[in-house]
């Protein structure tokens, strides 16, 4: 199937493996990391998922926010000429994930066994770039990907609650930088206000059977304050919240300062006066990663 993706846009998504006509695949820093034995993704210390068999993806190369963290390219796919099925969507992306990983095959330093499994990814990580709920066919791809054996997590901004409820994913996280409107408007700079959106959003989560994240992205000297994110995470109830340093990398270092990446000791300092204020307790930690992970008690 051929690609109306622009040029630069190909150019800008250096290393992504483009998939079909508004989706994409890239091995991500810990798969390859894994693969060395040289370290695993915070996710895997935290809920089990195996890095080197986690197929990175998204099925929606397009973004209604331009989050001045954002580290990957903001000027994304603006239409779509025509949706891919599920199945092509899925299917492709495991190919795509096999072609990377096929240089591999010649690094002395690769666990042989490892690579070996990689082939065969049973985790699903659809969060890659963009926004996966733009996606018409989101939960019938959660539910193709299931079909084939995998766990599913799911990262959504959370403007789009009717999908958010449509979808039955193993792992459901809704992204939070804002804490209010100002700050929503401030910091994801919207195509339009999705603030009430967003807290419906919240409340959905509070009612999902599936395990629930909040993942606070923390900016050192725009967000980093406790008790203005408290009643959000009183309101979604997640399983866990995720404390995790906003990292200056990529297209972000265009629109925001070094020193507004936090220390480990930062993140660490507010997930503990967080978890005072929502009964939530420290459950684990990643200092490379600069994540605290917080649990419902």
């Amino acid at each position: 199937m051929t690609t109306a993706i622009p040029k630069k846009l190909l150019k800008d998504l250096k290393g992504y493996a483009i998939v079909g006509r508004h989706s994409a695949v890239k091995t991500c820093f810990w798969l390859k990391k894994s693969l060395k034995n040289e370290g695993v993704c915070y996710k895997q210390k935290f809920y089990g998922i195996r890095s080197h068999r986690c197929l990175q993806m998204t099925p929606a190369l397009m973004c209604n926010q331009h989050c001045v963290y954002c580290w990957r390219p903001l000027e994304l796919l603006t239409k779509v000429e025509g949706w891919d099925s599920p199945e092509f969507i899925v299917e492709e992306s495991i190919k795509a994930q096999r072609k990377l990983l096929s240089g591999f095959w010649g690094n002395p330093d690769v666990d042989r066994k490892k690579l070996e499994e990689a082939q065969h990814p049973n985790q699903a990580a659809i969060s890659l770039i963009g926004e996966p709920t733009l996606y018409p066919y989101l939960p019938e791809l959660v539910e193709e990907f299931k079909r084939r054996g995998f766990t599913t997590f799911v990262v959504s901004n959370g403007t789009n609650p009717d999908m958010i409820e449509a979808i039955d994913p193993t792992q459901l996280y809704i992204s939070l930088t804002a804490y209010d409107e100002n700050s929503h408007l401030r910091l994801n700079r919207p195509n339009r206000n999705y603030w009430d959106r967003i807290n419906q959003s919240l409340k959905i989560m509070s009612e999902k059977d599936c395990r629930t994240v909040v993942r606070l992205t923390l900016i050192r000297g725009y967000n980093m304050y406790p008790e203005k994110f408290a009643p959000l995470i009183d309101k979604a109830q997640p399983t866990f919240v995720e404390a995790k340093a906003y990292m200056y990398l990529g297209y972000s270092r265009l629109r925001l300062p070094p020193d507004a990446m936090p220390e480990h000791e930062d993140v660490r300092q507010f997930a503990e006066e967080l978890a005072k204020l929502v009964g939530y307790e420290v459950a684990d930690e990643s200092a490379v990663s600069r994540v605290v992970l917080l649990r419902r008690e």
